[in-house]
C-alpha cells in the first residue's frame, strides 16, 4: 500500500536504532511503502561499531548503508546521529528531521540502550546502571514521543511504534546466560510497554495511532557477532529482521491494524497469520519450543485474549 500525504507529498518517518537489524528492515520497508524516512543510531558508518565487551569484533551496520538502501527503494534517506544518553543528541536528532522535512508522520521507536547493566545479574548490576538502563529504554524513547505527538495531534494524526519485548511481561526459560534476560531489561522494557495503552486511552479519539510491537526473537547482526545467538535458539524460534520490518509496515500503512491501535502486537504472528511475507514464518497455534506457556486469558492491562504463544526474548531481540 502506497503512502500519498495531500498534495501529493510522501509522509515522513523516523526509525531510530536502524543502523542494522529490524530498525534498517523497517526504514527499507516504509520507503517501499511510500515514506521518505529518516534514521538515527551512533553508527554512521558501516564497519565503525564494535562489540562492547571485545572491541576486535566488527558489527555490521551503519546508518550510510541504510540510507542508501531508502533511496534505492524510492525515498528520500536522512541520517542523523542519536545516542540514547543524550538528551541534546535526542533533541537534536528530532530538530534536524523537521527542518529536513517539515514533519514527522510516523515514530518507531525501535533503538535500545547497549551497554553495562543490560546483561547483569541481579547481584552484579548496580543502582547507577539500572538507572542508566532506565534512561536509556524508556525516558529517551519518551523524550522523542514528547518532540514528535504535538505536530501529530495538530495535524490529526500520526503512528507510533514501540518495540517492546516479551521480557517485559513473560518469565525468561532460563537465568541470564543460559537464555534468558537481566532484571534491568526486563524492568525496562516492562515500564515502556505501559507507554502505547496509556498513550492510545489519551489521544486515541485525537487521530493517534500507536502500538506495542513485540518482534519474538529475532536474529540480529549483533547478536550473531556476540555469538549469543545459539543460547537463545535452544528455547526459542528465531525470525529474521525482514519479518518483523515488514510487520510494522503493516501497522504503520493498512486500516485493518486500527483493531490493534493501544494494544500489544506480536509481530511474527500478524505477519504469518496475514500471510505478509512469503517464506516467513509458519502461524504459531501453540506455545514456542521452550517458550512461555501458552496464554488462555487476557494479560492484565495488556491486549484481549492471546490464543497462541506469547514469544520473549534476549535483550538484543529488537535492534
Amino acid at each position: 500500500m502506497q503512502q500519498e500525504r495531500d498534495g501529493g507529498e510522501r509522509p515522513v518517518a523516523f526509525v531510530t536504532g536502524a543502523s542494522r537489524g529490524i530498525g534498517r528492515a523497517t526504514a527499507i520497508e516504509l520507503a517501499e511503502a511510500g515514506y521518505d524516512v529518516a534514521v538515527s543510531a551512533r553508527t554512521m558508518t558501516d564497519g565503525a561499531a564494535h562489540l562492547e565487551d571485545d572491541p576486535s569484533v566488527v558489527v555490521p551496520g551503519g546508518l550510510d548503508t541504510t540510507v542508501a538502501s531508502i533511496e534505492r527503494a524510492g525515498g528520500a534517506g536522512l541520517a542523523v546521529p542519536m545516542d540514547l544518553l543524550d538528551r541534546s543528541a535526542l533533541t537534536a536528532a528530532v530538530s534536524a528531521v523537521l527542518d529536513r522535512f517539515g514533519r514527522v508522520d510516523v515514530l518507531v521507536n525501535n533503538a535500545i540502550y547497549q551497554g553495562p547493566g543490560v546483561l547483569s545479574l541481579f547481584a552484579d548490576v548496580t543502582e547507577d546502571q539500572l538507572r542508566t538502563v532506565l534512561e536509556g529504554n524508556v525516558f529517551a524513547q519518551v523524550t522523542l514521543i514528547r518532540m514528535v505527538l504535538p505536530g501529530m495531534l495538530e495535524r490529526g494524526g500520526g503512528t507510533i511504534v514501540n518495540m517492546v519485548s516479551g521480557a517485559g511481561y513473560t518469565d525468561p526459560p532460563a537465568k541470564l546466560g543460559e537464555g534468558g534476560w537481566s532484571l534491568a531489561y526486563a524492568m525496562s522494557k516492562a515500564a515502556f510497554a505501559r507507554v502505547a495503552p496509556l498513550l492510545h486511552v489519551e489521544h486515541g479519539d485525537d487521530g493517534l495511532r500507536i502500538f506495542s510491537v513485540d518482534p519474538g526473537f529475532v536474529l540480529t547482526e549483533r547478536m550473531e557477532a556476540a555469538g549469543r545467538g545459539a543460547q537463545y535458539a535452544q528455547h526459542f524460534v528465531p525470525a529474521t529482521p525482514a519479518v518483523i520490518g515488514r510487520g510494522i509496515r503493516w501497522l504503520v500503512t493498512s486500516p485493518d491494524a486500527d483493531a490493534l491501535r493501544g494494544q500489544l502486537v506480536l509481530a511474527q504472528r500478524e505477519v504469518a497469520k496475514r500471510g505478509l511475507l512469503p517464506g516467513g514464518p509458519p502461524e504459531q497455534r501453540g506455545p514456542l519450543p521452550g517458550g512461555p506457556p501458552e496464554q488462555r486469558g487476557p494479560l492484565p492491562g495488556g491486549p484481549p485474549e492471546q490464543r497462541g504463544p506469547l514469544p520473549g526474548g534476549p535483550p538484543e531481540q529488537d535492534m
